[in-house]
């Protein structure tokens, strides 16, 4: 009787005693680290609908288990943290709830440093180390870092121990942007550093040009337009441009402040398909193209109003032709000329039967012009040239040579 009174004049003491705690698990807790709460009751209590929250949420879980594990540590699974639990403990049934905790998710490193050794703004030709700086919590020096180094979202290295990266000679194509990684070498912890320009100064080299054909099919017919664009990529300008075709200067143009620039031709004749190229040079250093092919398709020549240069050498075979022409006329008219210097006038001669009638049968022959009016002088051409009867045979063939040719008389 006795027992059973104590144990009455005990039970409304535990309903005010705390019969649930709650432990993280481990402490302290760093990053990587496996977090886990368990909610636990007093000595032979029995818990049931076990339920956990941060900051005030529920935290789904089994409400069978008095453990939840949270998965791998990070900054965000900082918190306050509790649990409820139905207690059955003695005499006493009813719900019950922790103390609220603080769970502080320590770092294991803070993120790193990237750094340029000298100095972030280089010489061309200068050394240059990057250095990416960090460092372990001294609660957990055992742990091992590795580290790798990154420019514009591209890998520079693989992870590795050393956590400095040498260019010992620094030129214009390592101006850009820098940063580093540091990771947990056995877990899930990875950090980035802030990003470093470096700008590499002094004069750079000019890069391999690009040449480009426009328009961009290589087949063009002859009175195309054709367009011949060279870039180069990087170089300390004034960069000079200088356009080629199958070796030959075709000319050239500058760039005062770099970038591309473009020759313009139009397609003559077969003679301007071949393989074009261009070259790119600065005070530092000139590079050259890939050669580019230019084929055509279609009339082979641009036709073109005649000149002076096209007529000759027609005008010299026309008159080439002529002077033959000529000579050869002259050639077959001598002899015929020849012949009829020797020949009497064909007047006087009959068409039919030769007869031999005597001169005084004919009487005077008549004028064969008018006399002419008194005071004025006959016209030579026109001097009757009939031969008498006392005209010698050489009058005869003076008169014939003026009626084969009465030009040269005068």
């Amino acid at each position: 009787m006795l027992l059973w009174v104590a144990v009455l004049l005990s039970a409304p003491c535990v309903e005010n005693r705390a019969l649930l705690t709650l432990q993280a698990w481990p402490h302290p807790v760093f990053e990587g680290d496996a977090l886990t709460l368990r909610c636990q009751g007093r000595k032979h209590a029995v818990l049931s609908h076990v339920r956990f929250y941060k900051d005030g949420s529920y935290l789904p879980s089994s409400e069978d288990n008095p453990s939840l594990t949270l998965g791998t540590a990070t900054a965000a699974s900082s918190g306050q943290y509790s649990c409820t639990a139905q207690v059955t403990y003695i005499l006493y049934a009813g719900t019950q709830t922790s103390e609220t905790i603080m769970v502080q998710v320590q770092a294991l490193f803070p993120p790193p440093v990237l750094s340029a050794i000298p100095f972030s703004r280089p010489r061309v030709g200068s050394p240059l180390t990057l250095r990416c700086q960090t460092q372990l919590h001294p609660w957990r020096p055992a742990s091992r870092l590795l580290f790798s180094f990154y420019k514009g979202g591209q890998a520079l290295t693989d992870w590795d121990p050393l956590p400095e990266l040498d260019i010992p000679d620094v030129q214009a194509e390592h101006s850009g942007c820098y940063r580093c990684k540091a990771a947990l070498r056995a877990g899930p912890v990875q950090k980035d550093s802030p990003l470093l320009e470096i700008r590499v100064w002094g004069p750079a080299p000019v890069s391999r040009p690009v040449l480009t054909l426009r328009p961009p099919h290589t087949i063009l017919t002859v009175g195309d337009m054709v367009e011949l664009r060279c870039e180069a990529e990087r170089g300390t300008p004034p960069i000079l441009y200088t356009f080629y075709l199958d070796g030959k200067i075709l000319g050239n143009r500058s760039a005062p402040l770099g970038g591309a620039t473009s020759f313009l031709f139009p397609v003559m004749s077969q003679q301007d398909a071949g393989n074009y190229s261009c070259q790119a040079e600065n005070s530092i250093s000139k590079e050259s193209s890939k050669p580019e092919t230019l084929c055509l398709d279609g009339p082979r020549v641009l036709s073109a109003p005649p000149s002076s240069n096209r007529l000759a050498p027609w005008l010299s075979a026309v008159l080439l032709g002529v002077a033959v022409t000529t000579a050869a006329l002259l050639r077959y008219f001598r002899p015929w000329r020849k012949n009829a210097s020797r020949a009497p006038p064909s007047s006087l001669l009959s068409k039919g039967p030769q007869q031999i009638v005597p001169s005084h049968l004919l009487g005077p022959l008549p004028a064969q012009n008018p006399p002419p009016a008194p005071g004025e002088e006959q016209d030579a051409l026109y001097v009757n040239a009939w031969p008498s009867e006392s005209t010698s045979e050489a009058e005869v063939q003076s008169m014939s040579t003026i009626y084969q040719n009465p030009l040269s008389t005068l």
